[in-house]
């Protein structure tokens, strides 16, 4: 195992591992109904493998209820697939669960080199990257591929920007950028490193079904300076009419920006 050094850039404040666990327990009965976009992300970062790729064992990495699993099956039907998540509430929402780990991606608690692809999905943004990058290197075999989606800067925009006529509180978590992604994988000894970002805009019929189904997937306020207690009769009808000036033909917008990452050991 090589010696690494310690993280030189200074990283997002992040939400505690308690928080974050609880907010993914609750969320887990929901969860499949509301991510619609976690599942487009899915279908991208899986059609972005390379077509000669054909891993025996797959470690999917913060699995949630594991339609990830489920892609990766019809790509891969011979390989083995682990499901590992920080939520047993979402664990146990796998409809066919071959092999299942809860726990943390930061320090996973598994053996070294078990997988000949390290998949995530949309789990990045809550963790430390150079943690996560050691991690994934560590499991992964000599020649194995890294794929990882995250989120970054400009997901949720819309919200950020309307709720800050509103109130000083952070309601968007401060997200990473595409060169905090490769210096946390070049650091971790990941090369053929490949980044780009994609853009889905998901459309709501009102304000409140598009924050109840952000809620719905566990990404609720979280983290430092969030708001303490229910927003004002006042300022919701103020969020509600700013945010209604950006309703399209297709409803009100909410915009993630993915960070689609693939890499090998």
């Amino acid at each position: 195992m090589k010696t690494l050094r310690a993280s030189p850039l200074v990283q997002p404040s992040l939400p505690s591992k308690r928080v974050v666990r609880q907010s993914f327990n609750k969320a887990a009965s929901t969860y499949d109904g509301a991510a619609r976009a976690q599942r487009w992300v899915s279908a991208r970062l899986v059609g972005g493998l390379p077509p000669t790729l054909i891993p025996a064992i797959i470690l999917d990495a913060g699995c949630g209820t594991g339609f990830g699993l489920e892609m990766l099956g019809l790509r891969f039907p011979a390989a083995r697939r682990i499901a590992l998540d920080f939520s047993p509430a979402m664990l146990s929402h796998i409809k066919q669960l071959e092999y299942g780990v809860c726990g943390d991606i930061e320090r996973i608690p598994l053996k070294d080199e078990v997988a000949g692809l390290y998949w995530s999905n949309l789990t990045a943004q809550w963790c430390d990257l150079y943690a996560l990058s050691r991690e994934a290197w560590r499991v992964l075999w000599q020649d194995g591929t890294l794929a990882i989606s995250s989120l970054t800067h400009g997901t949720f925009h819309e919200l950020e920007e309307t709720f800050a006529q509103v109130d000083d509180y952070r309601h968007v978590l401060p997200f990473q950028s595409e060169a905090d992604w490769r210096a946390a994988l070049e650091q971790a000894g990941f090369r053929n490193i490949q980044i780009h970002t994609e853009t889905c805009v998901a459309h709501y019929h009102d304000l409140r079904s598009l924050l109840k189904a952000i809620k719905s997937i566990g990404a609720n306020q979280l983290g430092a300076y969030r708001r303490p207690n229910l927003m004002g009769k006042k300022a919701w009808m103020k969020l509600e009419s700013l945010y209604e000036t950006r309703r399209t033909a297709r409803g009100l917008p909410i915009t993630y920006q993915a960070i689609i990452c693939y890499a090998s050991k």
